[in-house]
């Protein structure tokens, strides 16, 4: 794993500062605790909920999730968009909240972290993950694991104390929010043929892929682009899938 990413490293400074303030001035936690139904006259809340934690273990496995899966994210989508699929993973846990648990606090990185772990799951879904570093799990499979635990959970109730709904609904966000970029690249590439424009650095041009130099990409990213050119030389630039193409696409160097 490579070095900690901006956004990624500013999340766990600011995630173990708010949990010494916590420790420090408990007072300060209740005015800050998502309340569904409270959202209305405490709007803050919404994000400042994404800050707490109920505990060392809690605050621990939510800044483990990120540590492990932020980095690769961010180096993929860009500073910018990861912070902003974090707060948007956040911001609908807390919407998914108020609709299936109105009257349950809500405090945590969760819904946050698990936007993260789903983008991670889109772009890798083979990457294999080591469950408490033993049981290995296709990342794909882990997305699939815990929707089935939160949904069974959520709706019956048997944890109580953990906001499973929070955490379908970072799944939510994120998932709406790829769909977007990718909805976003799609019409951006349409406009520029519509007016007759070249689509610059393109996988399919003729040569592209031959652009990419792979000594060049950060080392998060450097497996994914090998196996890609691999691909494409032993099976040519139409075995690849339209997801690989936006990825390589990134790394083609701009005439």
């Amino acid at each position: 794993m490579g070095p900690l990413t901006p956004w990624v490293q500013r999340l766990l400074i600011a995630n173990v500062a708010a949990f010494f303030v916590q420790l420090a001035a408990p007072r300060l936690v209740e005015p800050l605790v998502f309340v569904p139904m409270l959202v209305f006259t405490h709007p803050w809340t919404i994000v400042t909920y994404m800050f707490l934690h109920g505990g060392f273990t809690h605050l621990l496995f939510n800044m483990l999730g990120l540590f492990f899966f932020g980095p690769r994210i961010e180096e993929r989508l860009g500073s910018r968009r990861f912070i902003t699929l974090y707060f948007i993973a956040g911001i609908s846990g807390a919407l998914l909240s108020f609709v299936f648990a109105p009257y349950a606090g809500v405090i945590g990185a969760s819904a946050g972290v698990f936007g993260v772990m789903l983008a991670f799951a889109h772009f890798w879904p083979r990457e294999q993950i080591y469950i408490w570093g033993i049981l290995p799990l296709e990342a794909r499979w882990l997305v699939v694991i815990t929707t089935v635990l939160a949904l069974w959970s959520g709706f019956s109730g048997s944890r109580g104390g953990t906001a499973d709904f929070a955490h379908l609904g970072g799944y939510v966000g994120a998932y709406l929010y790829l769909r977007t970029i990718r909805w976003g690249s799609a019409a951006a590439k349409f406009k520029r043929k519509a007016e007759g424009g070249a689509v610059v650095g393109t996988i399919g041009d003729i040569g592209a892929w031959k652009r990419v130099d792979p000594s060049k990409v950060h080392e998060v990213n450097r497996d994914e682009v090998n196996r890609i050119l691999d691909k494409i030389s032993a099976q040519g630039i139409g075995s690849i899938t339209s997801q690989e193409r936006i990825f390589l696409m990134h790394f083609v160097p701009r005439e």
